[in-house]
């Protein structure tokens, strides 16, 4: 499969399921106090860094609208159009614009911390050092970047989503080791991992890097 082909499979899926991923995942912070605490470690370090936030893969708006509500200068960056369309709906104190984390319209050293909060999921492994490696051009020097994704080490084709809607694009877990080795060979340092729901049959990760 081709970057064209994945990046449109994913843009389409997601363009379709918008309104109800929307309001599958409006409460997820208010229900994960966890979650809610990996953020403001991230939120903490961002403002040690300075400089804006961009939150890579947005979505609705739900986790920038978040960090905006701690004080923080966000941008959020989606795919999906209609994902965009919705967090500027949802969150209209917050900057949001259309864009791809494999070509990031962003000047280089041009934000303080980056975020990508289980969106890189969706990245063919091929592509993830890319992918890394555009998070580091981005970043200041002393920059901080924060990954979250599904543990594991398989991949499976997902269908349906959000309010039986059809999508098709892949859902990869990962090892935390792999992601890592991929932020390290990009650049990054780094300083903390969190497992997430490790009981759980998908358990998360939370990888913290500095640049």
């Amino acid at each position: 499969m081709t970057a064209q082909d994945w990046l449109a499979d994913t843009r389409t899926s997601y363009d379709t399921v918008a309104e109800s991923y929307t309001d599958f995942a409006r409460d997820a912070l208010a229900r994960h106090a966890v979650l809610r605490g990996v953020l403001a470690m991230f939120a903490e370090a961002a403002r040690a860094a300075g400089g804006p936030v961009a939150d890579i893969g947005c979505g609705p708006g739900l986790i920038s609208g978040h960090l905006h509500g701690q004080g923080l200068d966000v941008v959020g960056i989606d795919l999906s159009p209609r994902m965009v369309d919705i967090a500027r709906r949802e969150h209209p104190d917050v900057r949001f614009r259309v864009g791809s984390m494999t070509d990031l319209d962003l000047a280089d050293g041009s934000v303080g911390a980056v975020l990508a909060f289980y969106s890189v999921i969706h990245v063919p492994d091929a592509e993830v050092p890319r992918v890394f490696a555009g998070f580091h051009r981005v970043l200041r020097p002393g920059g901080v970047v924060a990954v979250g994704f599904h543990v594991g080490d398989r991949h499976h084709l997902k269908t349906e989503g959000y309010g039986g809607h059809p999508m098709s694009l892949h859902v990869h877990r990962r090892p935390v080791a792999r992601v890592a080795g991929w932020l390290r060979d990009a650049g990054f340092t780094i300083e903390a991992q969190v497992l997430v729901d490790p009981d759980q049959e998908v358990p998360g990760g939370v990888l913290f890097g500095r640049r």
